[in-house]
């Protein structure tokens, strides 16, 4: 027992002698990193694949907005249509229309009952005042009263009549009238004793004459008021004017002789109300220039200032129905238009068309065989329009 307990202690002597060893600790191991360059190969393959896409979305919009931007430039063009100035007389006028009418004419009648004894005329006979046309033989003369032409004979020699029986008539067939109506808006441009000129279209004459009479007393008319003018027209030297002919009255307001003139539609109107017209510069681009107007008959106008004659000057044609507002900020920004150039031939000026041949739509090119409405020399038949289509009604 004793040796046991020695033993023990002897032991435990030692154990508390020698030094407890610690526990080996193994070395912590550094966390694995990835390599550098498989970081940098990850990153640019993400950035091929997200240019790749972008390029893709870009071509794909690109090639819509090309198609689009074709659409809309074939569907708004701005065409140019050419007039050029000539050198004319041109006048402002107003227009009525009437018909001729006698001023003498007279029928002559029986006083009694009585008979024929002689015939001294026959119809179609120009007689003068007081020249002797029947004789009756209660000894009663019929005699010419004014000047004339005998237009019916109703007796015959040797016949029986009785009072009022109609025997004779004559009328004046070289001195006529025209009775017009003039509106309220106009009468105060028309006053007596004004120039004026009377046409009878039908037998191809016209007369210069002057306003004799207006009667401001009597008018016709419910909500507007017309007026009578009369014109005295000597129509002597002129064959076949008969009554009853339809004649135009025209009184002319104002008038310019040998002027630069355009036709009215060539001018286009700026917000102010003034007056310009289109020209090609050299570089082919087109030029708003301003120019004063004179006297206009409705059809041709007075150019005072801003086009010479013989100059070619431009006017945007009608715009395109199906251009919506998107293809007019197209054509703005591009600027695709068209010139109808006299002669037949044609242009873009502006760069529109860098050069290339515009788009026709159907593909095939426009027939200019048969020219361009409303150019031309914009006045062959207008070199004087005294009684164009200046007319301003009644």
């Amino acid at each position: 027992m004793s040796e046991t307990k020695e033993m023990t202690t002897t032991e435990n002597t030692e154990a508390q002698k020698a030094p407890e060893k610690e526990p080996e600790k193994k070395p912590e191991k550094a966390p694995e990193k990835k390599p550098e360059k498989k970081k940098k190969k990850g990153r640019k393959r993400r950035i091929i694949r997200r240019i790749i896409w972008l390029i893709v979305i870009l071509a794909i919009l690109g090639g819509i907005g090309y198609l689009v931007y074709n659409k809309l430039r074939a569907d708004y063009k701005v065409t140019y249509d050419p007039y050029t100035a000539t050198t004319g007389s041109i006048s402002n006028s107003l227009s009525f229309t009437g018909s001729m009418q006698l001023i003498n004419s007279a029928t002559y009648t029986a006083s009694s009952e009585t008979k024929v004894r002689e015939i001294n005329v026959s119809v179609g006979d120009k007689v003068k005042d007081g020249a002797k046309l029947i004789r009756l033989s209660d000894g009663t003369s019929i005699e010419a009263e004014f000047d004339g032409t005998v237009s019916a004979v109703n007796v015959a020699k040797g016949d029986e009549v009785k009072a009022e029986d109609s025997l004779i008539t004559v009328a004046d067939f070289d001195h006529m009238k025209v009775s017009v109506r003039v509106g309220e808006s106009n009468i105060s441009s028309v006053s007596v004793g004004q120039d004026c000129k009377v046409t009878v279209s039908s037998a191809g004459a016209s007369f210069d004459a002057k306003i004799d009479e207006i009667n401001y007393a009597e008018y016709t008319g419910n909500n507007v008021a017309y007026y009578t003018a009369t014109v005295y027209v000597d129509t002597s030297a002129t064959e076949n004017i008969w009554p009853g002919m339809q004649a135009t009255v025209t009184v002319t307001l104002e008038e310019a002789q040998d002027v630069t003139m355009l036709k009215n539609e060539a001018l286009s109107t700026a917000r102010d109300n003034t007056a310009f017209v289109y020209k090609e510069n050299a570089s082919g681009e087109m030029e708003q220039v301003e120019v004063t107007v004179g006297v206009s008959n409705g059809n041709y106008v007075e150019i005072k200032s801003g086009v010479t004659s013989g100059e070619t000057v431009y006017k945007v044609a009608e715009k395109e129905e199906q251009a919506s507002g998107l293809a007019g900020l197209f054509s703005g920004l591009f600027g695709n238009t068209q010139v109808n150039r006299p002669g037949g031939g044609s242009g873009f000026p502006g760069g529109g068309s860098g050069g290339s041949m515009p788009d026709f739509g159907s593909g095939n090119m426009p027939n200019f065989s048969g020219g361009f409405p409303g150019g031309g020399s914009g006045g062959s038949g207008g070199s004087r329009n005294s009684n164009g289509g200046g007319s301003r009604g009644n």
